[in-house]
């Protein structure tokens, strides 16, 4: 078992607080609003859902985004250890400017469903055959991960266009 590590992904502090906060100030505004303008009883109760659901994933974005995505000839891997997809079953890379992808990310196609579906919010999703990496990464760290990801599939012979 190779355990070289090939590339590494993970935010940077100022774009990892930079997401959190403004994921917590639009908790706080929808929150105040609701308590201090209500245009309706039904109108407060959304805006106080939606202003707690906010601060609750600027929490669950603050957590995730310590982490680090890890490509190695095996796969991905989190830093935690949670395998994210491996290497062999994996079918297509796509990484253009129309491709439904996170934001200074990419998207891995495999060939078959996933077990299970996982959100790690600012890195990496899982939903049956994709995987989405970025969101709060830096472009220049996934950009170089895909790229070492398509190699490794060209020199395995598994690339499909």
């Amino acid at each position: 078992m190779n355990d070289e590590i090939l590339a590494e992904v993970g935010a940077s502090v100022p774009r990892r607080w930079l997401a959190v906060a403004m994921q917590g100030l639009l908790g706080f505004i929808l929150v105040y609003v609701a308590m201090n303008t209500p245009p309706s009883f039904g109108w407060q109760i959304f805006l106080v859902v939606l202003g707690f659901g906010s601060l609750g994933m600027a929490f669950r974005t603050f957590r995730a985004t310590r982490d680090r995505i890890i490509l190695t000839r095996e796969g991905l891997t989190s830093s935690t250890g949670e395998e994210i997809m491996p290497l062999d079953v994996i079918k297509k890379v796509e990484r253009g400017v129309f491709a439904l992808k996170p934001s200074n990310g990419f998207m891995l196609i495999a060939h078959s469903k996933a077990e299970t579906a996982r959100w790690a919010p600012g890195l990496w999703w899982r939903f049956g055959r994709r995987v989405g990496v970025g969101g709060v990464a830096p472009g220049h760290q996934t950009k170089a991960m895909a790229q070492i990801i398509e190699a490794l599939l060209v020199e395995r012979g598994q690339l499909e266009d």
